[in-house]
């Protein structure tokens, strides 16, 4: 961070010394307007290797038109005096603190209320002064602009405002009072958010936001690569990592779509022709069906159902069992192929060694242990600090959590069993669950934002999980089975249980999980992240009643206070979109195969909805440094297993492909299908009925209903028949077979594919070696008295490339161009120049 000479720090104060009052806050001419405070960290620059574009507003800039406005921080003069004085001490008590950290702050006063936060970056390597030759030179290229704001929120979030200090353990002070974000909770600032480079529209100058929306947001550009080099600049790498992942999913789906579609047109082509649907519809026979209820309800014919039998026909075949073997490896594959994707993109990203280094402790850690008396030594610092004992203290706070978590997940399956009461209880339990997951999860304690976002993440999911798939597993393994048989029905609080259709319930699991990922993700949920973010901005427009063209003429921290905020859970619900996806892809793909197909079309349009999001309607969000997904991985992992036993119990039980092998091979006299509908709807003699059904019996002697039992007039009758127990034993047997078939098949994948793609590792070993060479002979130079220049640097970089190509070298590598370089080069494409639909280096695997 660059600091402040003597003049610099004397203006300073002189400034602020005229536009403050005895107190040190901003004067204020009466009223309620929001007084502004913008905190620079010196000279700006970018180290990524990416031009940054010219000019930039000289509004992104302090009255000397050198310091970058790195951070904004805004307030409102509070009408009760007391309120006021308070927020005065507080804010002047934290603006000390952020000067002993040799902030330059400067003062204005605006219309709204704003805080722009940059944050901290950490480095590949560790800097040492006896190797700064391994370092770039230019101070204006230190930091980049993302990496300064890091570092300012870094500081923000770390200064306590009030003097109130204790003992000192090994991170910074022991203080309740500590961090901007208690500072805004508390009333003392209204916002913090970091501040956009200027306009997206066009005909604005040229910056790196328009260039963004020019050449990723716009839908001209929806067929072409993502530039994740200039979004991992401009938004940090939490959000590219993100969007790297999905743009990945999206290209694996191309081939589980295909494959789908070819089983869809194979069902279409053999639904009609097959001679249980040819049974049915067949005007020359006649089934009599048995009443759909136990009270004066009719008997129908089941050429009704002519329509639905061809229609399950479709999706109720053996292309099926294909494409649920396909995508169970499909599932592995993803996950295989994108934990290479993760290494490239670590290695290009330098995150490689990210997972290595030590994460601070959130503040809002350090604040719940103001009453902790008891203290351990750090393992790592050697210093000793507060401590919460796992099994006196932990252990009864994570029982009680997760029973809580529990319990609520219970209330959302429970309610399952009433439809419309289940509708309304489960999106009261949304709004409640998360307020008290965030609220248990704060209890935790959790020492490191990674343990906190994880913690969290795990609750959030669970509810979710409960609330998407919990009917879609009713449909799929429980509607139709304890229904029980004419004359001898089970009831629930004296309700008859639901029964399937003539084609089985799975046309049904089907329909519904068209109408979830083509009406709920394809249509509502890309319309609504659009259009709330735009009735939220046109709100606050109509709130501060600001016209068009003051809009347009209006500072960047006024237009960036009119956007939604980038919340820190933004990109939680953004993964659990696309997770909740995955596990419809995976979980149920059996009875839709479609699903991938539909899935690609959302997601070419979530990318761009996402990009166009973040650059135009949210704030600009926290730069963050992640290495992975995180805990999501995990999660992906456990759906794909939980994806194994769902399709082999969906195609032994709710499909009629079990039942229909059993007939052709066991009992059809001539190896097909012919009568099978007659051998899978039992008889029921109207005789045996109890209850006012008897009354509509009128010259109805026989009636029939879907299930394998002996008919009435055999000794047991309406016991299950020798058929049910074959198929159970077959249904059994598939389920074993398969289950253990592709685990074993997904495994031997896991095996085979390395996490770490081969080239890579050769690169990571080259760069290695490079670096130590640089560093021997460097010393070697220095032990002898030679003055070390950058020329120093690229003779020894050339000499061992030379020696590479010549064949004298270690390594199979490309050769190193300089290691001070590569590091911010990161493998940038040209904005205009990227190829459709031939991706760049970046994006292969």
């Amino acid at each position: 961070m660059a600091s402040k000479d003597e003049d610099e720090s004397k203006q300073r104060m002189l400034d602020l010394e005229e536009k403050t009052d005895e107190i040190g806050q901003p004067k204020s001419n009466g009223g309620s307007k929001p007084e502004e405070l913008t905190i620079p960290t010196g000279g700006g620059g970018d180290a990524d290797g990416i031009a940054e574009p010219q000019p930039v507003s000289q509004l992104l800039y302090c009255d000397d038109k050198k310091k970058r406005i790195d951070y904004v921080l805004a307030w409102t003069d509070k009408e009760d005096p007391e309120k006021q004085e308070i927020s005065q001490n507080a804010r002047r008590v934290f603006e000390k603190n952020l000067e002993k950290e040799n902030l330059y702050l400067e003062y204005d006063k605006k219309l709204d209320e704003t805080i722009f936060e940059k944050k901290d970056k950490i480095f590949t390597l560790t800097y040492t002064k006896d190797k700064d030759y391994l370092f770039e030179e230019d101070k204006e290229k230190y930091f980049d602009n993302a990496s300064r704001s890091r570092i300012v929120n870094f500081i923000l979030r770390r200064k306590p405002f009030s003097d109130d200090k204790t003992e000192a353990f090994s991170f910074g002070k022991h203080i309740y009072d500590i961090c901007v974000n208690k500072m805004i909770k508390d009333g003392h600032y209204s916002d913090a958010y970091p501040l956009h480079e200027g306009h997206w529209k066009p005909g604005s100058v040229d910056n790196t936001r328009k260039r963004l929306f020019d050449y990723w947001a716009n839908w001209r550009n929806f067929l072409k690569v993502q530039p994740l080099d200039h979004v991992r600049k401009y938004f940090g790498e939490k959000i590219a990592i993100y969007f790297t992942w999905l743009g990945f999913y999206t290209q694996m789906l191309i081939p589980a779509s295909i494959v789908g579609l070819v089983v869809f047109f194979y069902g279409c082509g053999i639904s009609g022709g097959s001679y249980p649907a040819k049974e049915v519809c067949d005007p020359n026979k006649n089934f009599t069906m048995c009443p759909l209820c136990d009270f004066q309800c009719p008997y129908w014919d089941l050429r009704a159902s002519c329509s639905h039998v061809v229609i399950s026909r479709i999706f109720d075949n053996g292309g099926t069992v294909f494409f649920a073997i396909f995508m169970s490896l499909w599932g592995t594959l993803f996950l295989e192929f994108w934990k290479r994707k993760q290494a490239k993109m670590q290695y290009l990203w330098d995150l490689t060694d990210f997972v290595k280094e030590e994460p601070p402790p959130r503040p809002e850690y350090l604040a719940q242990l103001e009453n902790v008396t008891t203290y351990k030594e750090d393992p790592v610092t050697g210093m000793k600090e507060p401590h919460l004992p796992f099994w006196r203290k932990r252990v009864p706070i994570y029982l009680m959590s997760w029973s809580i978590m529990f319990f609520l997940a219970m209330l959302a399956v429970v309610a399952v069993v009433g439809v419309i009461a289940y509708r309304v209880s489960v999106l009261a339990a949304l709004q409640i669950y998360s307020r008290l997951a965030f609220k248990l999860t704060d209890w935790e304690c959790l020492r490191t934002q990674k343990d906190y976002d994880d913690s969290i993440t795990l609750k959030l999911f669970a509810l979710q999980f409960v609330n998407y798939y919990s009917s879609i597993f009713y449909i799929a393994f429980i509607k139709g089975r304890i229904v029980g048989r004419p004359g001898n029905y089970n009831t629930f609080f004296g309700a008859r249980q639901e029964e399937c259709e003539a084609g089985g319930c799975l046309i049904e699991l089907c329909i519904q999980l068209a109408i979830i990922m083509t009406g709920k993700q394809l249509i509502v949920n890309n319309i609504m992240e659009i259009v709330i973010p735009k009735l939220i901005k046109l709100i606050k427009r109509k709130i501060f009643k600001i016209s068009k063209e003051k809009k347009m003429n209006a500072p960047p921290w006024e237009r960036d206070y009119r956007l939604e905020s980038a919340q820190h859970t933004a990109l939680f619900y953004e993964y659990l979109e696309m997770v909740l996806q995955f596990g419809f892809l995976t979980i149920f793909v059996a009875a839709f195969p479609l699903g991938p197909l539909f899935a690609l079309i959302n997601n070419i349009l979530e990318i761009r909805f996402d990009a166009i999001k973040f650059i135009t309607q949210l704030r600009r969000p926290l730069a963050q440094r992640l290495p992975d997904i995180g805990i999501w991985y995990s999660v992906l992992y456990g759906i794909s297993r939980i994806a194994i036993m769902s399709n082999a119990f969906i195609i032994a039980l709710t499909s009629d492909y079990i039942p229909r092998l059993v007939y052709v091979y066991a009992y059809s006299p001539d190896g097909t299908l012919v009568d099978y509908m007659e051998r899978t709807l039992s008889k029921f003699n109207t005789s045996d009925f109890q209850g006012s059904n008897v009354n509509v019996a009128q010259g109805v002697e026989i009636c029939r209903y879907r299930d394998f039992r002996k008919p009435p007039n055999d000794p047991d009758k309406y016991e299950y028949s020798e058929m049910y127990w074959h198929i159970l034993a077959a249904r059994l047997a598939f389920v074993v077979i398969f289950e253990n078939l592709i685990v074993i098949v997904t495994g031997f994948i896991s095996w085979l594919i390395p996490d770490v793609p081969g080239e890579l590792k050769i690169h990571i070993r080259r760069e290695a070696y490079i670096t130590n060479e640089i560093i021997i002979k460097t010393e070697l130079l220095r032990a002898q008295g030679e003055e070390i220049k950058p020329d120093t640097l690229r003779a020894i970089v050339e000499e061992e490339n030379k020696k590479y190509h010549t064949g004298e070298g270690k390594g199979d590598g490309d050769p190193v161009e300089g290691l001070r370089y590569r590091t911010s080069a990161t493998g940038s494409m040209n904005l205009e120049t990227r190829k459709t639909p031939s991706p760049s280096p970046d994006e292969i695997v």
